[in-house]
């Protein structure tokens, strides 16, 4: 914890954090009950740099947020001394439509990027949840997606250069100027997911899709988890390019929405044809224009920003996910919780709601862990409570690769002040 007072680091940043805007904290600048000293709100990357080379001197933790969406992610908040804002870096920098790709800085949402993008029919192919508040840099910084994630990847996938700024205040770009202590190294792929523990991100390159002309949404209600496992089986075994296979699974009902995007005339005639794969296990319908986009706002409701709300991520490989469906129904009543879940049954990724006390829940992510040994998947805390939080690890086992991770978290940060503790592992 840095040993100079709240007011007197407000007073040294406002000198030494070039043109930033500074200020004490708020109430709404809490992180798990954690107040930062000061929070500075750069304007350029220069700042950025002032900013981090100040905080390096002074030994500061320091905290990067941006659209706040994100805060209950990770391991609580320990200490913050300086909360490092990129709300006012939030412009598209240049965007090459005859390439397809596009430089953006990390404060922008992905709400306004996209809409300067569509200008020209083009997008960041990814559908987070908030994605008028969430930005840039924290989507890259979480490696977060939504349903699209099925057709298009995630932001991982997409991403082709960054510009970070490290603990020490050293300007790092991938693919051009890199400083020493990250040659060798994919800059890019390692931010993403980092949970801001390796470098500040200020500006990152994707490459882009053409926006659809055309889209369309089966939307199946089924009676058992076996009837959804036969049919996501028989979608996957088809020819069908969906750009999105979402599972909602509550008690023994579970509902299917399947998304086509294309030509309209694609986009019709594969709606169809998976309209007609459901056959009698099933009942099915087509949606199109404002009833399919109802549909897709009602989906995401799931991950509603409740502050207490627990949401696990289970991730395993595909043909073992109505297996851990299964078993996390019979447990549920057996721990006295409710639960829901919902997610890519295409690629084995749900996110699972839980009601109920912590003790319960607490033996409920156990229990999955046991079931998911290292490598064949794992179950993090991706929401909850701090006093959840605070009871069980929120990554689980990472395995022999957490040994990597220290080590290039040591060649970035060797004195962990970027988001101590709040990485995957714990870095």
């Amino acid at each position: 914890m840095a040993a100079l007072s709240p007011s007197v680091l407000v007073e040294q940043a406002r000198s030494r954090a070039g043109q930033s805007v500074v200020r004490s904290s708020t109430d709404t600048d809490a992180v798990d009950g954690i107040y930062p000293s000061v929070v500075v709100e750069p304007l350029t990357t220069d700042d950025v740099v002032a900013t981090l080379a100040w905080a390096s001197t002074e030994r500061l933790k320091v905290m990067v947020i941006g659209g706040r969406t994100k805060q209950a992610w990770g391991a609580p908040a320990m200490s913050i001394d300086l909360m490092l804002s990129t709300a006012r870096l939030n412009r598209v920098v240049e965007h090459r439509h005859g390439d397809l790709t596009v430089t953006v800085e990390a404060g922008a949402t992905l709400a306004s990027a996209n809409a300067e993008l569509a200008r020209h029919r083009q997008w960041l192919p990814w559908d987070p949840p908030w994605s008028d508040r969430a930005t840039i840099g924290g989507i890259v910084a979480t490696n977060d997606s939504g349903p699209r994630r099925h057709g298009y990847g995630a932001p991982r996938d997409g991403i082709i250069g960054v510009t970070m700024v490290r603990a020490d205040g050293e300007l790092a770009k991938s693919g051009g100027i890199v400083v020493k202590n990250v040659a060798g190294y994919d800059v890019s792929r390692l931010l993403t997911g980092s949970f801001g523990c390796l470098g500040v991100i200020v500006t990152a390159t994707f490459k882009l899709s053409p926006i659809a002309g055309a889209s369309r949404t089966v939307a199946i209600e089924l009676d058992t988890l076996a009837s959804t496992e036969s049919f996501v089986h028989s979608l996957s075994m088809s020819s069908l390019t969906p750009t999105a296979i979402e599972l909602v699974a509550t008690g023994n009902r579970s509902r299917l929405l399947v998304r086509f995007e294309s030509v309209e005339e694609a986009s019709a005639q594969q709606s169809q044809q998976a309209y007609s794969l459901v056959g009698s296990i099933g009942q099915a319908k087509i949606l199109t224009g404002d009833d399919e986009s109802i549909l897709w706002r009602e989906h995401a409701m799931h991950w509603s920003e409740e502050a207490d709300a627990t949401l696990i991520k289970l991730s395993c490989v595909p043909s073992e996910l109505f297996e851990m469906l299964k078993l996390l129904r019979t447990a549920s009543v057996e721990h006295g919780l409710e639960c829901a879940a919902a997610g890519r049954a295409g690629l084995g990724v749900v996110d699972v709601r839980l009601d109920g006390s912590i003790g319960a829940q607490v033996r409920m992510i156990q229990l999955l862990r046991q079931q998911l040994t290292i490598g064949r998947g794992s179950v993090v805390v991706r929401n909850g409570s701090v006093a959840l939080r605070r009871k069980i690890d929120t990554w689980g086992e990472i395995g022999s690769g957490l040994h990597v991770m220290k080590a290039v978290k040591s060649r970035f940060d060797p004195d962990n002040r970027l988001s101590p503790g709040r990485g995957p592992g714990g870095l």
